[in-house]
């Protein structure tokens, strides 16, 4: 009997995909990520944050904590 990966998608259901979506799913608890998690991916991944912004969108995870209003 074979046994399902555990899927990466956050509870938006939708799959994260590239590098990008992974480490801000990752970095995602409950459907929800902090504004400085998403402004230190996206630096880290070499991306501007509104890049960051489009993929927290679609994969439907909400940004807390938002420290200027970018999301």
């Amino acid at each position: 009997m074979q046994h399902a990966k555990p899927s990466l998608a956050p509870p938006g259901g939708v799959t994260p995909e590239g590098p990008l979506e992974k480490a801000l799913a990752a970095e995602s608890r409950d459907g929800r990520i902090p504004c400085a998690a998403v402004f230190r991916i996206a630096a880290a991944q070499g991306v501007p944050v509104a890049a960051a912004g489009r993929a927290v969108q679609r994969l439907r995870i909400k940004v807390t904590g938002c420290q200027l209003g970018c999301f």
